[in-house]
């Protein structure tokens, strides 16, 4: 996972747009898993993608060979009602929502209000998996500088969200997992015979 240690409201880093860059930067390093985390707005980038006639890069991640898109919105009114736009949208471009694994961040402490149990359960039907996240004090103020002062549920939660995602992609692509690729070396420049 690549990630740092800056503050929770610090402007987020310069790092590559293009998803075959991700794919890339796993390849070169060996990782057996990249962690990209962005602020992408997803049905937005499909549709403009749509009026532009040209791939957007929505469908560049879901193109990635053993991508697991995780879609996460706020658990509110306005945050699921966003997400079942989203999964509308990625439905009706043909995307592989079968692959998208969806967290619902609480907002607050206490019992998802009933719209988001609602779109919890229509989302189920048609994603991976659907995943809550529980509200977290530690990690609105902190954010992940000190994890071990998480609660026990949110890091339950997380490890749900681990194994959903290693679970969809073990379902798309087999148990185990094939190995990771090995980046073809560029051939050395030959000079010029003189």
């Amino acid at each position: 996972m690549l990630t740092d240690t800056r503050d929770w409201h610090a402007p987020p880093l310069k790092l590559p747009e293009q998803p075959a860059a991700w794919y890339q930067l796993a390849a070169i390093g060996g990782w057996q898993a990249v962690v990209a985390d962005t602020a992408h707005p997803v049905a937005h980038d499909v549709l403009a993608a749509r009026c532009d006639n040209r791939p957007g890069q929505t469908q560049g991640w879901g193109e990635l060979p053993y991508a697991v898109p995780v879609l996460c919105a706020a658990a509110t009114a306005s945050g699921v009602q966003a997400l079942q736009q989203a999964a509308m949208v990625l439905h009706a471009e043909g995307m592989p929502l079968q692959r998208v694994v969806v967290v619902l961040v609480a907002a607050t402490d206490g019992r998802p209000a009933p719209v988001v149990r609602a779109a919890a359960t229509m989302l189920a039907a048609r994603t991976s998996a659907v995943v809550h996240l529980p509200f977290d004090p530690q990690i609105r103020a902190h954010g992940l500088r000190e994890p071990l002062r998480t609660r026990s549920k949110t890091r339950q939660a997380a490890a749900r969200i681990a194994a959903a995602v290693l679970d969809t992609a073990h379902h798309a692509w087999g148990t185990p997992l094939p190995a990771a690729p090995i980046p073809v070396p560029l051939p050395h420049p030959v000079a010029p015979a003189s």
